[in-house]
């Protein structure tokens, strides 16, 4: 399992946010700067971050965004959902889809949903507080 360049991306940039005093109001181009993320690619994370609820916006002058809740509060599952969506380790698991020839008489398929569980409780046990060093103070 590889995260993809944008939910990677979706981290650096948010533990970068966690860095910040909580009502500091962050712009793409500072977190860009910060991170190195291009920034179109920061831009649109922070739409998608803030559709997924994980950044508060507000328009105008003095504008920007923040965190909608406390690093300790965020994983690092709501992360890479906000991003990928539903974490799944295979398409079988994807009610959408059905293009897998085994799918009649697979008998792996109904122990996936053990297995994806399992996965999302790991990376929701990894907070962007610790991701960001916001829990020890130390730098991430």
């Amino acid at each position: 399992m590889r995260l993809s360049s944008l939910a990677d991306y979706a981290v650096v940039m948010l533990s970068a946010a966690a860095r910040h005093a909580p009502a500091e109001r962050l712009t793409a181009t500072l977190l860009a700067g910060e991170t190195g993320v291009p920034l179109p690619t920061a831009q649109k994370l922070m739409g998608r971050l803030t559709q997924a609820g994980l950044l508060v916006s507000a328009r105008g002058t003095g504008g920007g965004v923040q965190l909608a809740r406390d690093p300790g509060s965020i994983s690092l599952a709501d992360i890479v959902e906000a991003v990928e969506g539903p974490i799944a380790m295979t398409a079988c698991f994807d009610d959408h889809r059905h293009d897998c020839g085994l799918e009649t008489s697979c008998r792996v398929k109904p122990h996936w949903g053990v297995v994806n569980s399992t996965i999302r409780g790991a990376l929701g046990g990894v907070s962007l507080a610790m991701l960001s060093g916001a829990a020890t103070g130390v730098p991430a």
